[in-house]
């Protein structure tokens, strides 16, 4: 079945808007964990304006599941964290300086011998790489040239047109998910996911490893409450096999 990691970053921007430590960002990711998530994902930024980088330290030690951080790899601190906090999975993603949210997905040929060298570094410290890319099978094809382990698939424009027509906005997603299936590559998804149109993704990308998902399901644990919403995320998956 589908991973569901959630990103806990809107919980961070809730516990920075008063200082303090409410709500508990620790304690939220390890009550994630017991609702049913199988990993967490957090987003540091240079700024620190959610997740700080003490708190990705704060987390590893305590969490169960796996640990996912994802960020912009250009920034020298953020790689020196991935190499001394050694997660489970890095991903990496091109964000500018001060950018509000990700927005688009690596041009992996032109940029390949950089991909190349730094997802080196990454992978010989141990850790599995995942890089974030647009629904491109020209793109999924340079991943793939670069060494990644996985790629992660930036589904805002699906999540944009699912209620206009699904399954035009599904298919390149889908022609992209064969081509990582086809060069041996793992395939994680994320960016604006929700209960409405998660399970028709999963469905039709039957081996995608892992979504990540934190805004929405934030959003949605505010009126539904976190071990519930948790576990309608992980129902809408299991409805996918």
């Amino acid at each position: 079945m589908t991973k569901l990691s959630v990103n806990i970053n809107k919980i961070a921007t809730l516990r920075n808007s008063r200082g303090g430590n409410n709500p508990d960002l620790v304690k939220m990711a390890k009550d994630a964990e017991r609702f049913g998530a199988d990993g967490i994902t957090v987003h540091p930024r240079p700024d620190e304006r959610h997740i700080r980088y003490a708190d990705v330290r704060d987390l590893k030690p305590l969490l169960s599941t796996e640990f996912n951080i994802e960020g912009n790899c250009t920034e020298q601190k953020f790689i020196d964290l991935v190499l001394e906090v050694k997660p489970h999975q890095v991903t990496l993603v091109p964000d500018a300086l001060g950018q509000l949210t990700s927005d688009h997905g690596w041009d992996t040929i032109t940029h390949k011998n950089y991909l190349e060298n730094i997802i080196g570094i990454f992978k010989e410290a141990g850790i599995r790489v995942s890089i974030f890319v647009d629904p491109d099978e020209r793109m999924v094809a340079g991943a793939a040239a670069t060494g990644t382990d996985r790629i992660e698939l930036y589904t805002e424009g699906y999540a944009r047109h699912y209620h206009t027509n699904r399954n035009e906005a599904i298919a390149p997603y889908v022609l992209a998910a064969q081509k990582a299936k086809e060069l041996g590559l793992g395939l994680n998804a994320g960016h604006d996911l929700d209960l409405d149109n998660l399970q028709f993704f999963a469905t039709h990308i039957p081996w995608l490893d892992e979504v990540s998902i934190g805004h929405a399901l934030i959003c949605d644990a505010l009126y539904l409450g976190f071990e519930n919403t948790i576990q309608l995320y992980k129902r809408q998956l299991e409805r996918s096999i």
